[in-house]
């Protein structure tokens, strides 16, 4: 056998592939426009699984099944891609809900954060709105996202995501289950400081006080003082109010430098935390469907048949229209076993036709796709 010839073959049978191809997608444009003029969906879920049945049957062996399934089911998808696309240049992609705006009007908005005096957040808050906010604070991320959609409170700043701890599980969740959205971001990085009441000696502890995160943050300094109760509280700050209020030189608390300062309380060691470069992100969320023009990031979430191929083809979405996927999350469905929905944040602004052409498409294609906010 001459491997030459061979792939002289492969060649041409590729060339026809790729005339066939041609041929195919010029005959789905003009399903598009049938589509436009009809107003019918794009995606055919009937359809394409009558199709794939239909090829499978042609081939002679379960190897080439399977093979022309996954061509197939490519072929299609790039078919949905092109219709999509010229939905949106035809000015047929639909309306998002969401309006664009100059600022966000902080100067005289009313914001919340979770915690006390001297918290994480109240110092990324202030970082992002200013130390003269109007602003007041709650004992949960839930109590502040409820805050938000009732409408006690323009805006509430939560911690989504530390450097060294990974996510906020618990605010992935509740961003699915508030129709709340997130218009802005804060980074701010993160020293944890060992402190108690003055006077007190770090033999004379027994009982440490801090947020479950800020202790596993804490855990390699942790393994030195092994005879100390770790307990854990919702929130730094209240471990240091807890901590003054108790007056009691055989509990301390891990907190910030500025919650420190809030109670009067002692620090006996700065930085206790093992990264220097722990920082967190913190959200910025309303209850009103807006943007600044000037956002750069999207944050969506949606569901996926539980079936194989199907996150990979919500992905291509992205692929196809140029758009840089910069972080994914999953998290389970409450009584789905095995189900997940993923959450993901890529570049990009509501405004620009890539970024509608791919919503529109992951709208048809997903279940329960949601927009969380452009940033």
């Amino acid at each position: 056998m001459d491997l030459t010839k061979l792939r002289e073959q492969i060649d041409e049978v590729d060339r026809q592939i790729v005339e066939l191809y041609e041929r195919r997608m010029e005959i789905c444009g003009q399903v598009a426009q049938y589509k436009i003029e009809t107003g019918k969906k794009v995606f055919d879920k009937e359809r394409e699984e009558e199709k794939l049945r239909k090829v499978k049957s042609l081939t002679h062996s379960e190897f080439n099944s399977h093979g022309i399934e996954e061509l197939f089911e490519q072929i299609m998808s790039m078919s949905r891609k092109l219709q999509y696309k010229m939905l949106t240049e035809k000015g047929s992609s639909g309306r998002l809900p969401f309006i664009a705006v100059d600022s966000l009007g902080a100067e005289n908005a009313k914001v919340v954060f979770p915690g006390a005096e001297g918290a994480y957040t109240q110092m990324a808050m202030e970082q992002y709105f200013g130390k003269s906010v109007n602003s007041f604070h709650v004992d949960t991320f839930r109590d502040a996202m409820a805050a938000i959609e009732e409408g006690s409170a323009d805006y509430a700043v939560l911690p989504i995501e530390n450097s060294t701890a990974g996510i906020v599980n618990e605010i992935y969740d509740m961003l699915a289950e508030f129709e709340n959205y997130i218009v802005g971001e804060q980074i701010i990085m993160i020293e944890h400081c060992l402190m108690a009441v003055p006077g007190t000696k770090t033999e004379d502890i027994k009982t440490l006080y801090s947020h479950p995160q800020s202790l596993m943050q804490s855990s390699k300094y942790l393994q030195e003082h092994s005879s100390w109760k770790q307990i854990s509280m919702n929130n730094n700050a209240f471990a240091a109010r807890k901590v003054a209020e108790d007056g009691d030189r055989t509990q301390a608390a891990i907190a910030s430098a500025h919650a420190a300062e809030t109670y009067g309380l002692e620090i006996l060691e700065k930085g206790v935390n093992h990264s220097s470069s722990n920082s967190t992100r913190f959200i910025i969320v309303t209850n009103q469907r807006i943007f600044l023009k000037d956002a750069k990031k999207v944050s969506i979430c949606f569901e996926v048949p539980h079936k194989s191929g199907s996150l990979y083809h919500m992905l291509s979405h992205f692929i196809y229209n140029n758009l840089n996927m910069n972080k994914i999350e999953s998290r389970p469905l409450e009584d789905r076993n095995w189900e997940y929905r993923f959450f993901i944040d890529f570049d990009g602004n509501l405004a620009d036709s890539a970024v509608k052409n791919a919503l529109r498409g992951l709208r048809e294609e997903a279940r329960e796709l949601r927009i969380l906010g452009n940033y």
